[in-house]
């Protein structure tokens, strides 16, 4: 069983569903060639969030029989993406999807009609100005990670000739510009606070300097600029898509399919032709659209306002679900977790993650109406992290702690200062605080040293906990106050907000000895 063979009218349709393979339900050659023809829908980055969740809402879709266009990828950063995941199987290729159960779902995505590299100097630019001229288009979206936002000063300087996504990307809109300033949206779909200002400034910064050196006219800017033209909208987006696992290569192989080789390329991007990915996915996009667009709501998009794609993205980084997972992180380590879907069955960790959110968090939470934050936090405790496909670590969350705690505790915090909520309904969120300071000592609770992740301000913050040592009776932790009051890693001065003395108690007992955080976590959360 190969991929290829579904283009081919002979093919045994029965053998695959028989393996419990889901197949198109269209013509995947009449969406080709009307794509060619009329696109609508050009995706930039070509890696495996787009394949497991962009490009499997279309292929819904276009099973439903209510929609007749594909969509276009093209590759900004890693061209052997295009050669080695795309080429070779004609862009289609197999969703995995990894349940809590422990089963999996299969269904073959098809909805992938054109791969193209996005490189001025290779041939397949000039098929993607022909789709940027083409009045049909109406989306441009984007996974390229926040990363791939950034722009300096050597790219600015490089003209109409960029090296960077934004870059050629703004090159080509200016063709469109020039096509007769037609109407389109720009829309991120990366894990990122308000993505879509992020993707409008990049373009933006490129659009000026350029005007500004005499390339470009006023007018593509103001083009750029004016809403009934181009939007940015924002979007939400949270679905994970781990590198393909040995779990799934081991069971497809079972059914004989055929493609299921690891890819590696030169620039380290680990790939398939399979993806495989978490059942639970959620995408809410600002409906801010100037040409119309595909109708993604037919494959579970949520369209919405841009002030409900905030409340939404807010619930999740600040209350529902990244919080959640910091403090998981710190105790993962601290307890020698090297898997998060174990350490989910850990009762006090369990109780922990439950009663942060549903207890502590849960006051400050504004329920943005289309997505619930009961059942949210729910489905996040009981279905995705116990999944064991998923291969996540407290290590690899825990990395960059002191750019998180801001933002996923200390927003908390403020907003019961700034509410006059009862503090004193805040006990496992300082305990988790005080469980940070025992991290960056960097000693287990069996007395064992490891490594904390990396952190910018690792090195700083480990100094001022330094003095503190395991098991030592009377000691002075008068060292903690520089380390709490630093408004730039808590978002406030923990001391000026009343809760010094509670984290000072909680760490001391964090310090006692071997085996103290385990005693310290169980009788928190019992007490809690």
């Amino acid at each position: 069983m190969r991929l290829t063979t579904l283009l081919n009218s002979h093919y045994n349709a029965a053998e695959w569903e028989n393996k419990g393979y889901e197949l198109p339900r269209f013509d995947i050659q009449a969406v080709r060639q009307k794509t060619f023809e009329e696109p609508t829908w050009i995706h930039f980055g070509g890696g495996n969030i787009f394949r497991a969740f962009p490009a499997a809402l279309l292929n819904d879709a276009l099973n439903s029989g209510k929609y007749d266009r594909g969509v276009i990828v093209a590759e900004t950063f890693d061209y052997e993406v295009i050669d080695k995941a795309y080429t070779p199987y004609d862009n289609l290729s197999l969703l995995v999807s990894l349940k809590s159960t422990g089963k999996i779902e299969k269904k073959v995505i098809a909805s992938v009609t054109e791969a193209l590299k996005a490189d001025p100097q290779l041939p397949d630019w000039k098929r993607l100005i022909d789709i940027f001229c083409n009045p049909t288009l109406q989306l441009v979206s984007f996974t390229i990670t926040e990363k791939g936002y950034n722009f300096n000063e050597d790219d600015l300087a490089r003209g109409l000739n960029p090296q960077l996504a934004l870059g050629k990307v703004t090159a080509l809109l200016h063709a469109r510009y020039k096509a007769g300033r037609l109407p389109v949206t720009l829309q991120s779909m990366d894990n990122c606070s308000h993505n879509g200002s992020k993707l409008q400034a990049g373009v933006f910064a490129y659009a000026e300097r350029w005007a500004k050196d005499g390339l470009v006219s006023m007018e593509f800017v103001n083009y750029l600029k004016d809403e009934s033209k181009v939007t940015f909208p924002w979007s939400m987006i949270d679905k994970i898509t781990p590198r393909p696992h040995a779990k799934v290569k081991a069971l497809l192989e079972a059914d004989r399919f055929e493609d299921n080789d690891y890819i590696e390329t030169a620039r380290h991007t680990f790939t398939a032709p399979f993806v495989n990915a978490e059942e639970t996915q959620y995408l809410i996009v600002e409906d801010h659209y100037t040409n119309g667009r595909p109708p993604l709501e037919l494959g579970g998009v949520l369209f919405t306002s841009r002030e409900t794609v905030d409340k939404v993205e807010t619930m999740k980084v600040t209350t529902c679900l990244n919080p959640l997972h910091t403090a998981m992180a710190i105790f993962g380590c601290l307890l020698g977790y090297d898997l998060i879907s174990a350490e989910i069955t850990d009762p006090d960790i369990r109780c922990l993650i439950q009663k942060i959110g549903y207890i502590e968090a849960m006051p400050v939470v504004v329920d943005p109406g289309i997505l619930n934050p009961y059942e949210f936090i729910g489905v996040f405790i009981n279905k995705r992290l116990p999944n064991p496909f998923m291969p996540d670590t407290p290590q690899r969350i825990a990395m960059d702690t002191s750019q998180k705690l801001a933002i996923r505790f200390g927003e908390t915090i403020k907003k019961y200062i700034k509410r006059g909520l009862d503090k004193s309904n805040l006990v496992l969120i300082p305990l988790v605080l005080a469980a940070y300071a025992r991290y960056l000592k960097g000693i287990d609770d069996e007395g064992k040293p490891f490594n904390p992740s990396p952190d910018p301000l690792l090195n700083e913050l480990q100094a001022m906990v330094s003095p503190l040592e395991i098991g030592h009776e009377n000691q002075d932790f008068s060292c903690l106050k520089a380390l709490f009051s630093r408004k730039d890693v808590f978002g406030l001065d923990l001391y000026e907000a009343g809760f010094g003395p509670q984290i000072e108690a909680a760490v001391k007992a964090l310090f006692a000895g071997k085996g103290s955080v385990r005693t310290t976590l169980h009788r928190y959360v019992m007490a809690r």
